[in-house]
């Protein structure tokens, strides 16, 4: 069975703003790596364990398309899901409405599961089943061609 993404909120802050009164482009990437810790914490792996036990997912690619600025105040609702999770690769999927459901921001980041040396090795086992429920191709919108290949388990 496949699960709904997993969901994340948050409220823009007057710091993540410009004088533009929107987000500065990069501090989404702050977002995204917020909603993917509370997502592995929903799992009951938090990033902090699966680093203790000598697992790191350092993020090897970033894609991001920006579809409308977030303002000052809005309430953000960050989705999650898998794109990939296979061998030592591991590809997440995210979407970025505000509170009318407005898309804002399509994501997709990439990591490689290392161990402390920076060296690639299997994801965990024991992870791979609980992901695998948020495995899916994301729903991106038609045309964009942001998010890549079809998820492997």
């Amino acid at each position: 069975m496949i699960a709904a993404p997993f969901r994340y909120t948050h409220r823009v802050t007057y710091a993540e703003c410009t004088v533009g009164n929107h987000i500065y482009h990069s501090r989404y990437l702050d977002l995204l790596e917020a909603a993917r810790g509370e997502f592995m914490r929903s799992l009951r792996q938090p990033v902090l364990d699966l680093q203790a036990a000598g697992y790191i997912f350092p993020v090897i690619e970033a894609r991001l398309r920006y579809q409308a600025p977030a303002r000052y105040d809005d309430l953000l609702a960050i989705e999650v899901w898998l794109t990939r999770a296979e061998r030592v690769r591991l590809n997440f999927g995210h979407r970025i409405t505000n509170q009318a459901g407005r898309l804002l921001v399509e994501a997709e980041t990439f990591h490689c599961c290392t161990g402390p040396d920076e060296k690639p090795k299997r994801l965990p086992e024991d992870l791979l089943p609980k992901l695998k429920p948020f495995l899916r191709v994301p729903p991106v919108s038609q045309g964009a061609k942001l998010i890549s290949g079809a998820p492997v388990v």
